[in-house]
C-alpha cells in the first residue's frame, strides 16, 4: 500500500520561502511520476506541478519562475521550494502519486503579513 506523508507548511510573509516535502512508502518510488495540487478554500484541487520518473518537470502558469519541484529516489521523497510566495498561493498543498488515486494528507500554507 502506498503511503504519502506531507510536511514543511506553515505560515509565511509574502515574499517568503517554504520547502515541502513528500515521503513516499509502500511503492516503486523511483519509476513513479509524481505530483502536488493545491486547494484554496472554496476552490478546486489544481494541479501545480508535476515530475516523471526521469525528472522532467511541469509547472502550472501561475507558479512557473517561483516553483520547483525536485525529487530524491535514495529518501523515496519529492519536494517543492516555494519561493516568491503570494497570498494567492495559500491552500492545503497535496502530494499525489501522478494520475493515481494515492495522496498524501496534506499540509496547509498560509502566506499572509
Amino acid at each position: 500500500q502506498v503511503q504519502l506523508v506531507e510536511s514543511g507548511g506553515g505560515l509565511v510573509q509574502p515574499g517568503g520561502s517554504l520547502r515541502l516535502s513528500c515521503a513516499a512508502s509502500g511503492g516503486a518510488f523511483n519509476i513513479a511520476a509524481m505530483a502536488w495540487y493545491r486547494q484554496a478554500p472554496g476552490k478546486q484541487r489544481e494541479l501545480v506541478a508535476h515530475i516523471s520518473s526521469g525528472g522532467g518537470t511541469n509547472y502550472a502558469d501561475s507558479v512557473k519562475g517561483r516553483f520547483t519541484i525536485s525529487r530524491d529516489n535514495a529518501k523515496n521523497t519529492v519536494y517543492l521550494q516555494m519561493n516568491s510566495l503570494k497570498p494567492e498561493d495559500t491552500a492545503v498543498y497535496y502530494c499525489n502519486r501522478f494520475l493515481t488515486n494515492y495522496w498524501g494528507q496534506g499540509t496547509q500554507v498560509t502566506v499572509s503579513s
